[in-house]
């Protein structure tokens, strides 16, 4: 195998992750009552389908092709979770699919990091600048979701123990407001 090749492949696994990412940040968007959540879930599957875009031309940039069996088992890997949260509140699940989508976007900065460390070691600068841009957003979108989990997941906890709600602790009123 030759570095245009690895180059290649991982160009690929990076496709798919952002291709599983947007799935699951749109499926996510269109979840539960919390408007602030979900708008940061749409903005960021428009820059994950951005990434997949990005990452597809420059794969053919580079004589290579998308892999269907890569994009297929990152769709079916990303519908997972879903099957066990039927019965969750639509709080518990939020703070669910922040959980999720964190650990998704970790994981994004893992790919693109190891993305730029192969294209650097090829001698690929235009790979490598990409997977860096790329690296970045995951990190900044990892902080922002950060932010939202100790709140949204006070918030289930109130929503579960509606005899145990401590005053303290952010949570909803009748209005839907959060209330902190």
């Amino acid at each position: 195998m030759n570095s245009s090749e690895v180059i290649r492949r991982y160009l690929q696994d990076a496709i798919a992750a952002a291709s599983s990412f947007e799935n699951q940040l749109r499926s996510f968007s269109s979840e539960g009552d919390d408007e602030e959540v979900r708008a940061l879930f749409s903005l960021h599957a428009g820059q994950a389908h951005l990434q997949y875009k990005q990452l597809t031309d420059r794969l053919e940039q580079l004589g290579g092709g998308v892999s269907t069996a890569k994009d297929l088992l990152a769709h079916l890997f990303s519908t997972l979770p879903k099957l066990a949260r039927h019965t969750q509140r639509a709080e518990e699940r939020t703070a669910q699919d922040l959980v999720t989508s964190f650990a998704l976007a970790q994981g994004g900065c893992g790919i693109y990091q190891a993305l730029a460390s192969v294209a650097q070691a090829a001698g690929d600068s235009t790979t490598e600048t990409l997977a860096r841009e790329f690296e970045a957003q995951q990190r900044e979108l990892a902080g922002k979701i950060w932010r939202f989990i100790p709140s949204r997941a006070k918030i289930a906890f109130n929503m579960l123990t509606p005899q145990e709600i401590d005053p303290a602790i952010e949570t909803k009123a009748a209005d839907d407001r959060i209330l902190t």
